[in-house]
């Protein structure tokens, strides 16, 4: 009895366990089966370590059972009916903050190839994005790619030509691997050619003789009725600028309404311009009271390149965009048939060249 006594003590907590009386409480109390018997202090402390653990452990909704079964933890039973005749948005409060919107919803890709390394997260849906550059350099070309790229991610995309027919249009767009009267059979393009002319028409009407202003809103760009667009592209503010010629201050007023219609509306748009000389690389350039480079969220500029020998070739820079990270080397892009534009932005233009 004294060497018990003695292993008690030295055991402490073990003598517990001795008595078959508390043996038996303790399973009780821990609720374990007949099947297994806490015998050792090191026993219950694993027992209670691995019962911690499994509390811990967060259910997989690996199925719909799983999922039912999961919500069965955060729906009480009396709340279940109601929860059911919710709507789907109301369910959205049980999401996660930042699981609740995509990247796909807030950022717009273009999947031109290589274009899309130069803004990793996209292009901010909303925005109005400035594609200029001088003749032939490939601002069109930009734009029948975004166009083809779109209506095959089911993208709903409005064409606004100032310039070109329909038709030719859509030709061009066959010639770089587009399917146009294949997309508006699906109800994803709309091309529509616009009369410069009537907009400026339009504007001179509005506006008050005495103070040079518009008197009311005007809606600047008519996008038809049952035709909600993802995208807009308008080619070209050129186009529209001629209509107002020797009127700069008549076309500010446009562009203003037309960026504050875009804006209100929450729709992406590329708007094409032409410049006879790079104007942000340095030289003198006088902009004509359009105040579009100011207005515009973004800027992307499309090059000719003249190399040192007379060779030709083709570059791309994005110059800014609001609310997105960019990588604003001058690189290199070629044009190909089927495939339109390309751009390689591992090629950063090197030697002697001059830009047009």
């Amino acid at each position: 009895m004294v060497k018990n006594k003695k292993s008690d003590k030295k055991t402490g907590f073990f003598s517990l366990f001795t008595n078959k009386k508390n043996l038996k409480k303790t399973n009780k109390k821990l609720k374990i089966s007949n099947s297994v018997r806490i015998k050792s202090v090191s026993q219950k402390k694993n027992f209670l370590k691995e019962k911690k653990n499994k509390s811990k452990v967060p259910v997989p909704l690996s199925s719909k059972k799983d999922l039912k079964e999961n919500l069965k933890r955060v729906i009480p039973e009396n709340k279940k009916e109601e929860f059911i005749g919710k709507k789907t948005q109301d369910v959205k409060k049980l999401i996660p903050k930042n699981e609740k919107k995509s990247e796909k919803e807030e950022f717009v890709k273009t999947y031109i190839p290589g274009f899309d390394d130069l803004i990793k997260q996209g292009i901010p849906r909303g925005s109005a994005v400035l594609v200029e550059g001088g003749p032939g350099s490939g601002k069109t070309i930009f734009c029948l790619s975004l166009v083809r790229n779109m209506c095959e991610k089911g993208k709903k995309v409005l064409y606004m030509s100032f310039e070109e027919t329909e038709e030719k249009l859509k030709k061009h767009m066959e010639l770089f691997g587009a399917k146009p009267s294949e997309y508006e059979k699906k109800g994803l393009l709309y091309v529509k050619r616009f009369n410069a002319l009537d907009i400026a028409r339009s504007i001179e009407a509005l506006l008050s003789e005495a103070k040079k202003e518009l008197l009311i809103d005007v809606q600047p760009i008519l996008i038809p009725k049952d035709f909600q667009p993802d995208i807009v592209l308008i080619d070209s503010l050129t186009s529209i600028g001629s209509a107002f010629s020797g009127e700069e201050n008549r076309f500010r007023i446009y562009m203003e309404q037309l960026f504050r219609y875009l804006e209100s509306h929450d729709i992406t748009s590329f708007l094409v311009r032409e410049t006879s000389n790079p104007s942000h690389i340095g030289r003198a350039f006088v902009e004509k009271g359009e105040a579009v480079s100011f207005l515009s969220d973004g800027i992307i500029i499309v090059y000719n390149v003249v190399y040192e020998g007379g060779s030709r070739k083709r570059a791309l820079e994005f110059l800014k965009m609001r609310g997105a990270d960019i990588d604003r080397r001058i690189v290199e892009i070629e044009i190909k048939e089927k495939k339109g534009m390309i751009v390689y932005p591992k090629r950063t233009l090197k030697g002697k060249y001059l830009l047009t």
